[in-house]
């Protein structure tokens, strides 16, 4: 590897164009080095989800002064129009069909509004070795980063990124295929397309959290030191622990006022069939429903109560390999 001082371009990148014939557009930060690899990083894809641009700006300022080898290329605001708005999923207005932008990669540039967008997007991916996709989950959740469980190279990643919860994904793409449940998730078009890629879920939506923006970077700069985009050793976090995200997820059959089982929190471990929770009619009081767990395993996410309607995920499990 060459590691040599980065040169630092931003540009705006066209997606497309409102209605009223605005842009639609995202800023594009390149640092170039010497030679080496292509990193791809991205964050808000949902608009409400801050620690991910927080965090690419703090590594701005690390990158700008760094030596590294090869090329990242970082979109703090890959979702502008769900940003602008605050809204986790893009109004449905711009996008009856496709409103969440974590659905429909690698895009298609004969399809909907957001799916233009998204492929005028693509190519910047295809062209790197690597991607890193920064999301932020609500704080009842167990920070962790996601890969796919047959993907060498992705683990190698996750396991690089530090967080002390890794979500192993089933074999999501075989061959030329992606399985119908995973079909137009970012990271998943991504190995698809030959460029290994995890997914980082911080905490805290809809609020900067210093902790979490930490995490951010330290974990991407950790990836960066795998890859040896820095001339650095990675700092491993020990007892790292890894789960499978093959548990049927945990919903509502009745609407109504959901209350988790006061003893319980994200982190604890659950057995097939617990009692996990009540959901109750607020006005008479009734218990509609009691909510037992799909499968013995990790509470990684879970409503700490709340207004919910039928069909609704209350809990997710993640199982213990």
């Amino acid at each position: 590897m060459d590691h040599a001082r980065v040169t630092h371009t931003v540009s705006d990148r066209q997606l497309g164009h409102f209605p009223s014939g605005r842009d639609v557009s995202v800023t594009v930060h390149r640092y170039e080095g010497g030679d080496g690899p292509t990193v791809f990083v991205q964050a808000a894809q949902h608009g409400i989800e801050l620690n991910g641009p927080a965090a690419l700006r703090r590594l701005h300022d690390r990158l700008v002064d760094a030596d590294i080898a090869g090329t990242v290329v970082a979109v703090p605001v890959t979702n502008p129009i769900a940003f602008d708005h605050r809204s986790y999923l893009t109004p449905e207005a711009y996008d009856a069909f496709h409103s969440n932008f974590n659905r429909i990669w690698p895009g298609d540039p004969d399809g909907s509004f957001q799916e233009r967008l998204v492929a005028n997007l693509w190519p910047l991916v295809e062209e790197s070795d690597a991607a890193v996709d920064l999301h932020t989950g609500m704080p009842e959740m167990l920070e962790h980063v996601r890969f796919s469980r047959s993907d060498d190279e992705a683990r190698a990643l996750a396991e690089a990124f530090g967080t002390a919860f890794l979500l192993a994904d089933d074999d999501a793409v075989e061959g030329d295929a992606v399985s119908d449940g995973f079909a137009g998730k970012f990271r998943l078009a991504a190995a698809q397309a030959g460029v290994p890629a995890i997914t980082a879920e911080l905490s805290n939506s809809r609020t900067v959290a210093r902790s979490a923006v930490r995490s951010g970077v330290e974990g991407v700069w950790n990836v960066f030191r795998e890859l040896d985009v820095v001339d650095e050793r990675v700092n491993r976090t020990t007892d790292q622990r890894l789960l499978r995200d093959d548990a049927p997820r945990v919903v509502a059959e009745e609407s109504g006022l959901f209350e988790l089982r006061s003893d319980l929190g994200v982190g604890d471990e659950v057995s097939a069939g617990e009692e996990l929770g009540a959901v109750f009619d607020p006005a008479s009081f009734e218990r509609l429903e009691t909510i037992t767990a799909s499968a013995a395993g990790v509470l990684y996410s879970a409503s700490p109560g709340g207004v919910v309607v039928t069909g609704e995920r209350i809990v997710s499990i993640a199982t213990v390999p």
